[in-house]
């Protein structure tokens, strides 16, 4: 099994360094010294990681071969890709591999069928899953416990309880309306009840005027 767990960015200083965005959970693991990873496209590689370090919050790896700059600019842009035993487990057991969710079906609480989980894209501040709908539309979840609670490998299928408008962007839309016709009927009280202190006002002013005379 064939897993994406990185793409080599910018050159870094004039030894051969590279840049990458990281792609897995486990870095160490999978982009650790003497690890040989394969390439896309395949003539670049495979690439055997000499050595990394973190700089300024980026992964910085240097290659065995790739000996200055402009070696490592001819990388830039490379996929790599670790080849895995497909039954092979992370240590946490809240983690997963892209390979064991993609495929699965989506689930609400109660059960009813959203669609099929296609792919998981990885941003630098969360993962997204991307579940092809029965319409054939896609929508972006964000893999957060909150929002797909249980993974659900032996039946196969993610439960998620998605916020209103997420999956459904009709329901959105409603709730939207809703929430206009709310703040209008609020403003309408505002109003009534700015021209009720208005009128109490006149009379007041009548009163004291009265009482001038």
């Amino acid at each position: 099994m064939q897993l994406v767990v990185g793409k080599i960015g910018r050159a870094h200083g004039i030894k051969g360094d590279v840049s990458v965005e990281v792609r897995t959970d486990e870095p160490e693991l999978r982009l650790g010294p003497g690890a040989v990873l394969f390439t896309d496209p395949a003539s670049a590689g495979p690439l055997t990681v000499e050595s990394g370090k973190v700089h300024s919050g980026r992964l910085l790896l240097r290659f065995a071969g790739v000996k200055d700059r402009n070696a490592a600019e001819e990388l830039r842009g490379t996929i790599l890709i670790a080849e895995v035993d497909p039954e092979e487990r992370p240590d946490d057991p809240e983690e997963y591999y892209d390979h064991q969710l993609i495929g699965l079906d989506v689930v609400l609480l109660d059960g009813t069928l959203v669609g099929e989980l296609t792919e998981v894209v990885h941003l630098p501040y969360q993962d997204l899953l991307t579940v092809r709908k029965a319409d054939g539309t896609e929508a972006l979840v964000p893999f957060v416990s909150r929002i797909v609670p249980t993974i659900d490998l032996e039946n196969q299928r993610a439960v998620i309880d998605p916020p209103v408008g997420l999956i459904d962007l009709g329901q959105a839309e409603v709730a939207a309306g809703d929430a206009a016709g709310d703040a209008a009927g609020d403003d309408d009280d505002a109003d009534a009840g700015d021209d009720a202190g208005d009128d109490a006002a006149a009379g007041a002013d009548a009163g004291d005027a009265e009482e001038s005379r």
